[in-house]
């Protein structure tokens, strides 16, 4: 099921994952998504991201699976799961917790809601999604794995894993990554560095053809798609080529640093079509703010950078906004920036 960008094969069975990476290979490419990032990809900024430059898939804000069938939890799916009708496709939704029955039963209620895929989050680092049982604490406890994605895979919905290499070792991927494919799901993504590196390391792509290899060997049928330190469409691009084999390119923080990461041709966009680009997303916030009440205004503070750019000659503007109390003042602000 992995691309080989060199030559003609046929289609596979038309999967999710293997529809998105046969539309991919057709273009000779790998397919790209946006990463599942806490406060960040929800429906607001998906859609900011996708008038901008939109990728093949995104994928959803982490939720706690329990909390999709039981709104008692002290995590609740709040507006993580809303889809605003201007999105064009469903993302997939990344769940996190350790209990086969809430993954079971949460799957199943996405699927009647009309979500497509689901990701087992067994990479994220936050101290409280450990804590939880949730995350890279899935690492440390591969024994848990089994039985979460059997019950997954019992919705019927398309089953992915999103992991890191290992949780404190590098060489800890020789043992963890196999256990992994050995679940047989459709797409494993690995972020290219451990829990305890976060992001304070270059991603190791040194690894990337051992990580496919094992795939070939263990799991053929398994898309495997990496993640870190990939700033753009055309990086991934280039990566995917040096490592025949690589299926898809995933980009998280490369979004803050260019939200066109995703643009196939690269342009130059001036600072006023960045600003525009906030304005939509003021926009897009507070029409969601009409149907929850989170995220409060203050979250938008830390997409300003996104927009608002040094290098542009924007640093006093950001500063100005980042003292706004509410969406109509950063509009002001931005008004009268533009209209000078």
């Amino acid at each position: 099921m992995y691309c080989d960008f060199n030559k003609e094969e046929p289609i596979v069975t038309k999967t999710f994952w293997s529809q998105i990476a046969n539309q991919a290979k057709k273009e000779k490419r790998p397919f790209f998504s946006m990463a599942p990032m806490e406060a960040v990809s929800n429906t607001v900024f998906r859609q900011v991201i996708a008038h901008a430059s939109a990728p093949d898939i995104f994928f959803s804000e982490f939720v706690y699976a329990k909390g999709i069938t039981d709104p008692t939890t002290k995590f609740p799916v709040d507006g993580r799961l809303y889809i605003d009708s201007r999105e064009k496709t469903y993302p997939v939704v990344q769940l996190w917790g350790d209990v086969p029955e809430d993954f079971e039963n949460g799957a199943l209620a996405l699927k009647d809601k009309g979500f497509k895929a689901i990701d087992i989050n067994t990479g994220c680092p936050d101290k409280t999604v450990i804590k939880n049982h949730g995350g890279t604490f899935l690492i440390r406890n591969p024994e848990k794995i089994d039985g979460i994605v059997t019950a997954a895979k019992n919705s019927g919905l398309a089953v992915s894993i999103k992991t890191r290499l290992g949780y404190s070792k590098l060489t800890e991927y020789k043992e963890w990554i196999p256990h992994l494919l050995n679940q047989h799901v459709e797409l494993l993504t690995v972020h290219l560095r451990t829990k305890m590196e976060m992001s304070k390391v270059p991603a190791h792509f040194e690894v990337i053809d051992d990580l496919i290899k094992m795939r070939d060997e263990i799991s053929p049928d398994t898309l495997l798609q990496i993640n870190g330190d990939i700033p753009d469409f055309q990086a991934g691009v280039d990566l995917a080529k040096k490592h025949p084999g690589l299926d898809g390119i995933m980009i998280g923080r490369g979004v803050f640093a260019n939200p066109f990461a995703f643009e196939k041709v690269p342009q130059e966009h001036p600072l006023n079509e960045l600003l525009n680009l906030l304005r939509l997303q003021l926009d897009l916030f507070d029409d969601f703010s009409q149907h929850y009440d989170v995220p409060r205004f203050p979250s938008l503070k830390r997409f300003f950078k996104i927009y608002a750019r040094p290098e542009l000659g924007a640093t006093d503007l950001r500063n100005e906004m980042m003292n706004a109390k509410s969406t109509d003042e950063v509009r002001q602000i931005l008004d009268d920036f533009q209209n000078k």
